[in-house]
């Protein structure tokens, strides 16, 4: 029994949907296991290029492969290049399907999950389709809310799956506005239904899933923290830049923001830390302040702020520079958020039709048996 996790694009929900399907097909099956057969987001572990989701889902859910097995063809920083001039495709298909055979050994189910759209992994001869196909698994295709755009955009992915033979079992909206929801809800299943395709799932946005925690953006931007480890693991909800007087900043403090800003301006850092430090209201506080430039506040000012337990983070960039890279930053799930899992694992449970992607699995079975 396996299937496999595709999305129409980067970023619309693929991790937190193969995340939660492997927690809730848990309560059908004792062992299940995981694969990212093709994987862009690497860190070294034990000496090999491993996923980063391949490590995450073996962290929360201790699948008890081998994790180079669950990341059998992982794509570090020149990989592609090297391969355009001297890559052997036979061999690389060879170790992807010798490591799924490793990895699903004693498993009763396998959640395979892709990289981006049906088309991804082209340039390696290994597209999503093109994986798919070679483990001769069945598809769940994860799609952004909306009416027009997610119908027009799985139609594109399924006729690259159609050509290769691969079988879509159904679509699973994400990411769909709550005001909007019970209007998309309708719509889409609808339009679907009209292209005969099976709706498995519609999942509301959930802001909290999208929020990086402040030690993601630091890791991710380079910083050095200067004080605040404690609150490192608090989520932003909104960046602002600290271009403004004290008096015009404070009315857009509201307790969940990170500011960007010079070290030199002192009265921006005091005015964010100001609520803390009196004890009035987290409200007029900050999540976390980024300084620019490389410019160290004064001492006394970083003794204050060591009270309030606000992650300060030093960088050399401009303020300009860190917004550019924060604003194209991709919030993953990392083994340590665990509130985020649990509440991702919930939503797919809720909002996802786990029961009748086993069933479609089982059928597509015993047509292929």
């Amino acid at each position: 029994m396996r299937v496999y996790v595709a999305a129409t694009r980067m970023n619309d929900g693929k991790t937190i949907t193969a995340l939660g399907l492997l927690s809730a097909i848990g309560d059908y099956y004792q062992n299940v296991g995981y694969i990212k057969p093709v994987g862009q987001k690497v860190q070294n572990i034990g000496g090999h290029q491993i996923d980063k989701d391949a490590n995450l889902m073996n962290e929360v859910f201790q699948i008890g492969s081998q994790l180079y097995d669950m990341s059998p063809v992982a794509i570090p920083p020149g990989f592609t290049e090297e391969y355009i001039l001297r890559g052997n495709p036979e061999r690389l298909k060879h170790r992807l399907m010798q490591s799924f055979l490793r990895a699903s050994r004693g498993k009763d189910f396998m959640v395979i999950e892709g990289t981006g759209h049906a088309g991804v992994g082209s340039v390696l001869d290994l597209s999503n389709a093109q994986v798919a196909r070679l483990l001769n698994a069945p598809v769940v295709l994860v799609t952004l809310g909306g009416i027009g755009k997610p119908i027009d955009e799985v139609s594109i992915n399924k006729a690259l799956f159609d050509s290769l033979g691969v079988r879509l079992l159904g679509v699973v909206v994400n990411k769909v506005s709550d005001d909007k929801y019970e209007k998309i809800d309708r719509l889409v299943r609808e339009g679907f239904r009209k292209k005969g395709i099976d709706v498995l799932g519609v999942v509301p946005f959930c802001p909290q899933l999208s929020s990086p925690s402040i030690r993601q953006l630091m890791e991710d931007i380079d910083g050095e923290l200067l004080c605040g480890e404690k609150g490192l693991d608090q989520c932003v909800r909104k960046i602002i830049i600290g271009d403004m007087p004290p008096h015009s900043a404070l009315e857009m403090f509201h307790g969940d923001e990170l500011l960007i800003t010079p070290g030199n301006r002192e009265d921006l850092i005091l005015a964010a830390m100001s609520g803390c430090v009196v004890g009035i209201s987290k409200a007029y506080c900050v999540k976390g302040v980024i300084l620019t430039g490389g410019i160290t506040p004064y001492r006394t000012i970083l003794r204050l702020v060591k009270r309030t337990n606000i992650p300060m983070i030093l960088v050399k960039e401009t303020a300009y520079e860190i917004a550019q890279k924060l604003h194209n930053l991709i919030v993953k799930l990392r083994p340590e958020d665990t509130e985020k899992i649990d509440r991702a694992a919930s939503l797919i449970r809720q909002y996802v039709d786990v029961e009748s992607i086993i069933n479609k699995v089982k059928e597509f079975n015993k047509k292929r048996a």
